[in-house]
């Protein structure tokens, strides 16, 4: 059974792509792909490429263009010019990404060296699509200048890294531990000095041959380095056989080390969170040879402490780490008078901040995997917590998201992933609807997605997806029914939900697209849903499926209200459900702190937030939020403690207690309509791709104090919870009513 199982999972990871991909291709590529005969497949393998070339004239700009499978660093000219360049494989089934380079600043006249370490994963993963075929492309070109990969590259297999025994990572991940034997170390291979012998034995490949495939521009920035620093504290374990150094917050780091040491000395490294979501992840070796030596490993890994175990014999000099990350800045975080929040705040940015690399990922130990129900809630809280640039990282998901579309229409996370093609479909209708798609274009103001891939989008949910003839939405199991973690979960009531949040967005796009038939069947399937909605899903007190035997779902009352379906004179009613009910998992209950938003119970609201995350948040060890309320058998799916779809809050704090909101795309319009509850005092700064904005409220006795700065160019309209809105033009202001 489990081979057949294993034989159907393969026939649809090589179905065609439904659509042709969207995302900027290369067009033209002269350099060839330089392999290797025989080593090519060899999971976690590491290999060494070098040209020396020699140059008269330097251009003032010379963009190189680099691809590998699966991560590479650059030298030039004994610099480290790239650390850590590569995105995990599959912007399509069948294809690659590559970086772009400025290179000219690190080139000379006369004689230059480049080179350039590849970590070949040469495995599947939840997040990466192994080639099979371990690589480098190099191409840089301009007036007088030609540097491209061919056959006068040399190169060969760097045996100084190896594997580690048991255990390895577990098997949603395709990156591996990483052994070094500095005994087997290729001393200097990266500098212009360099005279020992490397090989030129390559097979070489058309950039585009299988299985490479095409060439896909890198649409993110290159990781931002913070540099080689110093720990936070360094103590020793009793026995003195461990160091155990402190970050200064949860983080992607790579440890470095320099010793004194004999010969064939094992130095072991992990982290904290090696076992986060209870299983393995990644953890480094070394070993030594003789004398004084230094050493980094590569692979990074994220957790609150780096834990060296020191064999006998070994004198440890320095212990240092590199901090890297996704190359966007935090805006001012939110204030308030109560510390609880502003420390919810940050923790939330936080651990949005360590869920971001090569996508957004659920977590950056367990799986580093794009599901996109967690992804929905991340580019939400960007918005509030990160400038522009991260706009970026969910738009490169978008496109992943719809070019790796079954050929029966079905979407799937998460993508990229060469052992993963499960549905599951509540996810997916949040993915595609108002809270994904359609909130990164609002926010944004970036529309370049919606017409490549709005014909997928309508197929997915006018063709995998069915009303019935009362206009209730049939549920689908896709092959994981899963609405949320935890219990009494009424999946008929979010279904019909998210669905009809899917078509209010779907009809956005296609009256943006001029699809005026497309938009008139929308409209009519909504309606229908609106129509039938209380008389298939009320009681009288809640809405409840047919046949649900639960209790009642808090998140169903919750996505009635944020989806428009609950008419406001069932709110009462439903505000008694959401001060009873506590089902929902970190990931849900963003929704319902947000429909206590809208139902106009600020009070409420916060003091439900509160209530929810202060067992969390009593974890004063930690800089991040968990995967479910607690931790070890407190959590959910594992629980991991840095899950960021637990970050909704964040997003909240500043979209409702300070109350900034876009009207219009990209906020070139917007409103604040502050609901402090019962703070005094609120302050919010959100980084638009028109400008900073800034929001500070305060109450005094019956006076409310609201100070804005509106970007040039953009409109803003103040609303008081009492008295006329007002309207007011860039600039600074400071407002005030009695309230």
């Amino acid at each position: 059974m489990e081979k057949i199982l294993w034989i159907v999972f393969l026939f649809f990871c090589s179905l065609p792509l439904a659509r042709s991909m969207d995302m900027p291709e290369m067009t033209e590529a002269r350099g060839k792909w330089l392999s290797f005969e025989h080593t090519q497949s060899e999971p976690n393998s590491w290999y060494i490429y070098r040209k020396d070339v020699k140059l008269t004239n330097i251009p003032e700009s010379l963009i190189a263009r680099i691809a590998v499978d699966s991560k590479y660093w650059l030298w030039i000219n004994d610099r480290l010019v790239v650390f850590e360049g590569g995105l995990k494989r599959g912007p399509a089934r069948n294809a690659t990404y590559y970086d772009e380079v400025e290179i000219a600043p690190h080139l000379t006249g006369g004689d230059n060296t480049i080179a350039v370490l590849v970590w070949h994963f040469g495995r599947n993963g939840f997040s990466h699509v192994n080639s099979g075929m371990v690589g480098l492309w190099f191409e840089a070109v301009a007036p007088g200048v030609e540097i491209l990969s061919d056959g006068s590259w040399k190169g060969m297999v760097y045996n100084a890294y190896q594997n580690t025994d048991a255990p390895h990572p577990n098997y949603r991940l395709p990156e591996s531990n990483i052994r070094f034997d500095a005994r087997k170390e290729i001393a200097g291979w990266n500098k212009r000095s360099f005279t020992g012998n490397i090989q030129r034995p390559f097979i070489i490949n058309d950039i585009t041959d299988a299985p490479i495939g095409r060439l896909v521009k890198r649409p993110i920035p290159l990781w931002k380095d913070y540099g080689l620093t110093e720990y936070v504290n360094v103590r020793k374990s009793a026995n003195g056989d461990t160091l155990f150094c402190r970050l200064p917050y949860n983080c992607h780091i790579t440890p470095y080390l320099k010793v004194k040491a004999r010969e064939g000395a094992m130095i072991k490294i992990q982290t904290d969170n090696y076992t986060g979501g209870g299983t393995p992840n990644v953890r480094a070796e070394y070993i030594t040879r003789d004398g004084e030596q230094e050493y980094e490993s590569f692979g990074w890994m994220n957790g609150h402490e780096v834990r060296y175990v020191i064999p006998e014999g070994v004198e440890m000099l320095e212990v240092k780490y590199r901090e890297t990350g996704y190359d966007a800045e935090f805006v001012e975080p939110f204030r308030c008078n109560e510390p609880f929040y502003n420390e919810l705040w940050q923790r939330s940015a936080r651990t949005l901040y360590v869920t971001m690399r090569d996508t957004y990922m659920d977590c950056p130990d367990r799986e580093r995997s794009q599901w996109w129900g967690d992804e929905v809630n991340e580019l939400g809280e960007a918005f509030y917590a990160l400038t522009p640039s991260s706009h970026q990282l969910a738009l490169k998901g978008i496109h992943e998201l719809m070019n790796w579309q079954r050929a029966d229409g079905v979407l799937f996370s998460p993508v990229p992933a060469g052992n993963w093609n499960r549905e599951l479909p509540l996810q997916i209708l949040a993915s595609v609807g108002w809270y994904g798609f359609y909130t990164q274009y609002y926010y944004s103001a970036d529309s370049s997605f919606i017409p490549v891939i709005y014909d997928r989008l309508h197929r997915y949910l006018h063709e995998v997806w069915q009303v019935d003839q009362n206009g209730s939405v049939i549920e689908r199991k896709g092959e994981w029914s899963w609405g949320d973690w935890g219990e009494n979960i009424d999946m008929g009531v979010l279904t019909n939900c998210w669905y009809y949040l899917a078509l209010k967005a779907e009809l956005e796009f296609a009256l943006q697209l001029g699809k005026n038939a497309d938009a008139k069947e929308i409209r009519m399937m909504m309606e229908r849903i609106e129509r039938n909605f209380d008389a298939a899903f009320w009681t009288g007190t809640a809405y409840r499926s047919p046949g649900y035997k639960g209790e009642t779902d808090d998140r169903a009352q919750a996505m009635a209200v944020v989806s428009g379906l609950a008419p406001k004179e069932k709110y009462p009613a439903l505000l008694k459900v959401l001060k009873r009910e506590y089902h929902a998992s970190p990931y849900m209950e963003k929704y319902v702190l947000e429909a206590l938003f809208r139902m106009n119970d600020p009070v409420f609201a916060l003091e439900r937030m509160k209530k929810r995350y202060e067992k969390m948040m009593a974890y004063k060890e930690y800089t991040t939020l968990f995967e479910g309320w607690g931790v070890g058998g407190e959590g959910f799916g594992g629980g991991t403690i840095n899950h960021a779809w637990s970050g909704g809050p964040l997003t909240l704090l500043g979209q409702k207690v300070c109350g900034i909101e876009p009207t219009s795309p990209g906020f070139k319009t917007f409103k604040v309509a502050p609901q402090l509850g019962s703070l005094k005092e609120a302050s919010a700064t959100i980084a638009s791709v028109k400008g900073e904005i800034k929001v500070s409220v305060s109450v005094k006795g019956r006076k409310m104090t609201i100070r804005i700065h509106v970007p040039e160019g953009v409109t803003a309209e103040v609303v008081f919870p009492k008295g006329k809105p007002v309207k007011v033009t860039s600039g600074a202001h400071t407002l005030e009513r009695n309230v």
